[in-house]
C-alpha cells in the first residue's frame, strides 16, 4: 500500500495562509494583522524600559557609594585623629572620647558599600579598608591601655602616629574605590550606548516587518480596499522617516477603521515614548556633572580648614574671623537647600567669599575686583558657574607667573537680537593678567570644551568643561557656552552669555 506523502508548509506558503482572502473575511485578516503588528510594537517598549531600569539602578547604587566613600574618607583623614590627639594631649579622657562611635561610623559605611557594590574589585578594595578598620581599632585599643597604664608621652605619640599611618592607608584605599566607582559609572553610561543602537536596530527590523505586511496587504486585498491600506502604508513610511506628526484618515471601511485608529494612536505613542528616553538621557548626563563636581569640592575644603588652623596658630584672631565668615556664606550658597537656580547677587556673593579666602591666602600675589551692571542683581541664573572659572585663573594663570596677579570679575547687560526682536542677556567675563595660554594650548583647550567625552581623557579643563557642560544642558538653546581668549605671558579671559531670566520663568528654561 503506497505511503502518503506529507507535504511540508514553507514559510512564504504559512505567511499566504495568514495573510490570504480567500476563505476569511476581511475583518478577520485585518485583525490578525493588527495583532501581529501591536506584538511586535511593544517589544523595543518593553526593552527600553528594562534596560532603563537596569541603567537607573545602576547609577543610583555608584553615586550613593562616591557619596559614602567620600564622606568615610572625611572621617577617616581628620576626625579620627583629632580625637584621638585631643585625648593623648590631655584635654579630654579616654573614656569620653568619640573614638569607637567614630569607628562604629566608619565600619558601618563601609558596611553598607559592600552591600551595594556587585563588581568583584571594588568589593575587594573594601575588604581591604575593613581590614585596614579593624587594624586601626586595635591601635585604638592599645592607645586606651597605655593611657590608662600611664604610659610615656613618647610611647603614647608613637602609637598614635601608626594611627594616622593607617588612616593614611585607609584614606587612599577609600580613594581607589572612588576611581573605580566612576570606572564603573563609565561602562554603565558604554552600556546605555550600545542598549540605544539595539534598540534602534529593533525599531528598523519592526519598520521593515510593517512595512512588509502593508505591501503584502496591498497586493492580496480586493480592489475595495486597495486604497485604504495604500494609505497606511503611506504613513507608516512617514512614521519611519520621522514624521511622527502624520495622521491617517478614517477610511469608513468597518473592518479597517479600528486599525486606522490604532495606528494615529500608536505614531503619538512613539513620540511621547521617544520624548521620554532624551529626557532621560539628559537627567542621566546632569546626574553626572553633579558627581564630578562633587570631586572637586574637597581639595578645597581642606586647604581652607588647613589655612584658618595656621591662621589660629599664628594668633590672627581678625584674619580667622574673616576667613570663617566668608567660608559660612560660601558653603551656605554652594548648598542653596538643594537648588539649581540662584539670584546673580548670590553667585557673585559666592565667588567674593571664595576670593575673600583666596586672598588671604595669597595675599602676596592676589588682588581682585567685581563689578555688575545697576538692576543685574535679582535675576536668576545656575548656580556655581563663576567660581570654577575663578579658580582655574587662580591656579593655571596667576600662581604660574612671577609677581601679583589681578582677577576681574564683570557682569553685564548684553542685547542680541533673536527671531528679529531684541533680547535682554547677561554677559559674564572672568579675566585675569596671568601667564594666559599658549596657541597650541588654547586649541587643546578648545577641542577639549567641544568634546563630549568622558572626563577622564581631559587634561586638564576639569573645572572648564564641567561649566561648559552645565550651561548647555540647562539652558538648552540659549547659551553657546564659554568663549576663551588668552595670549601667553598676558593673561586670559573666560566669558560666557545667559538669557535674563526672572523666579517664574526658570522653571522652563
Amino acid at each position: 500500500m503506497p505511503r502518503c506523502k506529507k507535504e511540508k508548509i514553507k514559510p512564504q506558503n504559512l505567511f499566504y495562509l495568514f495573510f490570504s482572502t480567500h476563505g476569511r473575511s476581511i475583518k478577520r485578516i485585518i485583525q490578525l494583522s493588527y495583532i501581529f503588528i501591536i506584538a511586535i510594537m511593544i517589544l523595543p517598549t518593553i526593552y527600553s524600559i528594562s534596560v532603563s531600569k537596569i541603567h537607573s539602578n545602576q547609577y543610583d547604587h555608584i553615586i550613593t557609594n562616591v557619596s559614602d566613600a567620600n564622606r568615610i574618607n572625611k572621617i577617616v583623614k581628620s576626625d579620627i585623629s583629632d580625637e584621638l590627639w585631643d585625648i593623648v594631649a590631655g584635654k579630654k579622657e579616654f573614656k569620653n572620647g568619640k573614638q569607637y562611635k567614630i569607628l562604629q561610623n566608619i565600619k558601618d559605611g563601609i558596611s553598607k558599600m559592600m552591600g551595594s557594590t556587585s563588581d568583584e574589585k571594588n568589593r575587594q578594595l573594601l575588604e581591604v579598608a575593613s581590614r585596614a578598620e579593624s587594624t586601626l581599632e586595635s591601635y585604638v585599643n592599645l592607645l586606651g591601655v597605655q593611657i590608662s597604664n600611664d604610659a610615656p608621652v613618647a610611647e603614647t605619640e608613637k602609637t598614635l602616629d601608626e594611627i594616622r599611618s593607617v588612616a593614611a592607608l585607609m584614606s587612599d584605599i577609600l580613594q581607589d574605590f572612588i576611581v573605580a566607582e566612576i570606572e564603573s559609572a563609565a561602562e554603565t553610561n558604554a552600556s546605555i550606548n550600545v542598549s540605544s543602537i539595539t534598540l534602534t536596530f529593533i525599531q528598523l527590523i519592526i519598520i521593515v516587518l510593517v512595512i512588509g505586511i502593508a505591501i503584502y496587504g496591498l497586493i492580496s486585498v480586493s480592489e475595495n480596499i486597495r486604497k485604504p491600506i495604500y494609505d497606511m502604508k503611506v504613513l507608516s513610511s512617514r512614521i519611519a522617516d520621522g514624521d511622527l506628526s502624520a495622521r491617517i484618515k478614517l477610511p469608513n471601511v468597518e473592518e479597517l477603521n479600528p486599525l486606522a485608529e490604532n495606528l494615529n494612536t500608536m505614531a503619538g505613542k512613539i513620540n511621547i515614548l521617544i520624548n521620554e528616553n532624551i529626557q532621560e538621557q539628559k537627567n542621566l548626563q546632569k546626574a553626572e556633572m553633579k558627581a564630578l563636581q562633587a570631586q572637586i569640592t574637597p581639595h578645597f575644603l581642606y586647604n581652607t580648614f588647613d589655612t584658618i588652623i595656621w591662621l589660629a596658630e599664628s594668633e590672627q584672631i581678625e584674619d580667622v574671623v574673616k576667613i570663617t565668615r566668608a567660608f559660612s556664606d560660601f558653603l551656605r550658597i554652594s548648598l542653596s537647600k538643594g537648588h539649581e537656580w540662584i539670584t546673580v547677587e548670590q553667585e557673585l556673593e559666592h565667588v567674593r567669599n571664595y576670593l575673600t579666602i583666596q586672598k588671604i591666602r595669597y595675599a602676596d600675589i592676589l588682588n581682585y575686583s567685581i563689578t555688575a551692571d545697576t538692576g543685574i542683581s535679582n535675576f536668576q541664573m545656575l548656580k556655581l558657574v563663576l567660581q570654577p572659572l575663578v579658580e582655574n585663573a587662580i591656579y593655571h594663570g596667576i600662581k604660574n607667573k612671577r609677581g601679583r596677579g589681578h582677577i576681574k570679575l564683570t557682569a553685564r547687560f548684553s542685547e542680541e537680537t533673536s527671531n528679529n526682536a531684541k533680547e535682554l542677556f547677561i554677559k559674564f567675563s572672568v579675566e585675569d593678567d596671568g601667564i594666559g595660554f599658549t596657541p597650541e594650548k588654547l586649541r587643546q583647550v578648545t577641542e577639549e570644551l567641544c568634546k563630549n567625552t568622558d572626563t577622564e581623557t581631559l587634561n586638564s579643563v576639569y573645572g572648564l568643561y564641567n561649566v561648559n557642560k552645565r550651561l548647555i544642558l540647562y539652558y538648552n538653546n540659549q547659551t553657546d557656552g564659554l568663549h576663551i581668549q588668552s595670549t601667553y605671558e598676558k593673561g586670559t579671559c573666560v566669558s560666557f552669555t545667559v538669557p535674563c531670566i526672572l523666579q517664574q520663568e526658570k522653571n522652563n528654561v
